[in-house]
């Protein structure tokens, strides 16, 4: 099942990085598909390579999911000149307190 789970985190990062295309034309998705094709075996049976197949589409998961959110983390919080006083509160999750007029 964790297999399973680990395929389908993969597929969704590819969407995400590819979100106006479709996956079957894409060349790392059919690469993906071809080596879990190429490694399924019951959970009977004892395979060192599968083992090693599953570690290395989570370390891949984990490359493509932290660096889509490095690339947001960065987007939203890079320079883009002088900020108000209200939008770096706003930033930061703080409120300034209004004028009373």
């Amino acid at each position: 099942m964790a297999k399973l789970a680990t395929l389908r985190g993969l597929i969704q990062e590819l969407r995400y990085a590819v979100p106006n295309a479709t996956l079957k034309d894409n060349l790392a998705f059919q690469y993906i598909m071809k080596q879990y094709r190429k490694y399924n075996t019951t959970d009977q049976q004892l395979c060192k390579a599968q083992e090693e197949m599953n570690y290395i589409a989570n370390t891949y998961l984990c490359y493509l999911r932290s660096s889509r959110l490095s690339q947001e983390i960065h987007d939203e919080f890079h320079g883009k000149g002088e900020r108000t006083v209200q939008e770096t509160a706003q930033m930061v999750g703080f409120k300034l307190p209004h004028d009373p007029k």
